[in-house]
């Protein structure tokens, strides 16, 4: 399917959906109704069966009405839900379609991530509003964010081939199942689940302190002595064997001591993790979505085999949780609590499955957690390689030098408006590119950028063939003074540049990507400079593309042994001016920042000449 075709999917998917809904709320409605209807008329029998000499038959009637409450609440319910799932469903679909209108706002732009410092992120648009974030973006949990976060800025020159390889299957698999990715995101669509306060709150509960006599074989032979005894009592008192005041006081006792004995552990291990009992019903139904999925590739299956493991895994332990969670929430009636502690010890029973349960699964819980991060992360770079059928897998091959052969290559933000060009470098060569304003030279440095971060994070990328190795990555495109703490525009650039030069000497074979060194001294300066620079800097394992307005850079072609080579992006000048956004070996011969102040200048003296 073309992109066009995903739309068209989508907008039948939300309209087929929206139908659903429409009549699931007409029977809710319908349900509604009925219940107050049924409840009426047991009002109603019970009133009758009382004031008036019909026999049985008006009991009868209300407890009918009641079976009948009973059924038609459980149908209401089951239909609540069912319209809730939907709506979330519909509203995955919805922001699918904002996506292709290009509306990102509904996405996180992950502007939490952006710093200045990193190597590359700041100045290839990695983060903040209308990013590659913002567009790939569509995790449910804040775990899943970081994750994706982290696969974008990583420095890379650590990663193998196989496992760019094995991480763009299980993408590519992901993209596939369309119903499973749409089921995990609709469960993100209310809220997103805070991983950060989950993981808070189980630490947390490893703090807990928690007695261990609970956990002895002897304290449980104990209680169940104490439990079969009260039942026995309650037995002989009723056969008049023994007093009926016996079980009574048996009853109390039993309640005081256990209440006494466990109120204050329980009281703080509600405390510990109150705050995640709504988001863990969540991890639950994602966990379950995972394992019960018939994923086959390397990756998606590690992440399976983590949360489903042998025997006592995620699923089971998560759901151990929620009943204790929900052991702990019971306690808040009074009159329940008394009862189930009175003749089950149930806060004894509920102390000892919470030791069982932390000395069994707490310490695996964090890598359960990071599992359904990572497969968070992948959904949303499925959905992205969903959303883009254009794109292609770049071709990744294992070098210890810098290789980037690109055919056709545009830049991700553009769509059908992108100009492709062709470009390859070699390692340890520096391409210098000239160019008017506007003609193109940055948007084609943050091509270079973008579609070689994608291709090690195992996404499509932007071009008819890409075909690189694993390298570093450093840019300086944006360079911003930071008058709070005293740092001029040209400081600020010479520490970049400092920044560079170390991250150079410690990463073996870098791409560095630059916009205008030293844009914040005059010319001449500026030029001297930058030739400087260029020729330390090309005493490392080190490739550069050098974007510069300044021509006479290129004379470094002449005289540094065919490393440098000129590269331009050419205007046409006429009576107006044309860019063609392609790039061509050479230096710029056209500039365009006289000619259109000349215009502008014509046009003021014609407003003078008319105002007279």
């Amino acid at each position: 399917m073309d992109k066009e075709q995903r739309k068209q999917f989508y907008q039948q998917q939300a309209e087929n959906l929206a139908v659903e809904i429409r009549r699931l709320r007409k029977r809710n409605t319908t349900f509604v109704i009925a219940e107050l209807v049924s409840f009426a008329l047991i009002i109603v029998s019970v009133v009758a069966y009382l004031s008036t000499d019909t026999g049985y038959t008006c009991l009868y009637l209300a407890v009918l009405m009641l079976m009948a409450y009973i059924v038609i609440r459980r149908q209401d319910v089951r239909n609540s839900d069912r319209t809730e799932r939907l709506e979330n469903t519909h509203r995955v679909y919805q922001k699918e379609l904002a996506y292709l209108d290009k509306n990102f706002s509904v996405f996180g732009d992950g502007e939490d991530y952006v710093d200045p410092q990193h190597p590359y992120s700041f100045d290839l648009d990695v983060f903040g509003r209308d990013s590659l974030f913002n567009r790939v973006n569509r995790t449910i949990t804040t775990g899943g964010s970081d994750w994706l976060a982290n696969e974008f800025k990583n420095e890379q020159d650590d990663w193998s081939c196989q496992q760019i390889s094995d991480k763009r299957e299980a993408i590519r698999e992901l993209a596939e199942a369309e119903p499973l990715r749409t089921r995990f995101l609709s469960y993100g669509q209310q809220s997103v689940i805070n991983t950060d306060e989950v993981l808070k709150a189980l630490q947390g509960i490893g703090k807990v302190r928690l007695p261990r006599w609970p956990q002895s074989l002897i304290s449980w032979l104990v209680v169940c002595v104490a439990i079969a005894g009260l039942l026995l009592s309650i037995v002989l008192a009723c056969l008049g064997t023994i007093a009926a005041k016996i079980p009574i006081i048996w009853m109390v006792a039993q309640f005081c001591i256990v209440y006494v004995l466990h109120v204050r552990t329980l009281r703080e291990a509600d405390k510990a993790v109150n705050k995640i009992h709504q988001q863990l019903s969540k991890y639950i139904a994602l966990i379950l979505l995972i394992v019960h999925s018939d994923l086959k590739s390397k990756v998606n299956r590690d992440i399976v085999a983590e949360l489903g493991g042998e025997g006592h895994g995620a699923l089971t332990s998560f759901a151990e949780l929620q009943r204790i969670l929900d052991g702990l929430d019971r306690r808040g009636n009074q009159l329940g609590l008394f009862l189930t502690d009175a003749f089950a010890c149930s806060d004894y029973f509920l102390v000892r499955r919470f030791l069982r349960w932390r000395e069994h699964d707490l310490f695996r819980i964090e890598d359960w957690i990071k599992a359904v991060s990572h497969f968070d992360a992948l959904v949303s770079m499925a959905t992205f390689r969903y959303n883009e059928p254009s794109a292609i897998d770049a071709e990744i091959v294992e070098s210890d030098k810098v290789i980037y052969e690109a055919e056709s290559i545009s830049h991700p933000f553009l769509g059908s408006q992108a100009v492709a060009n062709d470009f390859n470098l070699s390692d340890g060569h520096y391409y210098i590119i000239t160019g008017a304003n506007m003609a193109g030279k940055s948007t084609f440095l943050r091509t270079i950028g973008v579609n070689y971060i994608l291709a090690v994070c195992g996404m499509p990328v932007f071009a008819k063939r890409l075909k690189v190795s694993v390298f570093s990555l450093f840019s300086s495109m944006r360079t911003t003074d930071d008058l709070t703490h005293g740092i001029s525009y040209f400081n600020a650039e010479l520490i970049r540049l400092q920044q560079l030069i170390r991250y150079c000497k410690q990463n073996h074979h870098t791409l560095i990507i630059l916009d205008e060194i030293l844009k914040g001294t005059n010319s001449l300066d500026k030029l001297n400079g930058s030739r400087l620079f260029l020729q330390s800097i090309s005493d490392l394992p080190v490739t550069g593309i050098v974007a510069t307005h300044d021509l006479e850079l290129s004379r470094m072609a002449d005289c540094q042994s065919g490393r440098f080579h000129n590269f331009c992006f050419e205007i046409q000048l006429s009576d107006e001016i044309t860019y063609t956004y392609h790039i061509t070996e050479g230096v710029a011969r056209n500039q365009n920042a006289t000619y259109l102040l000349k215009n502008i200048l014509q046009e003021q003296d014609l407003w003078r000449t008319e105002q007279v």
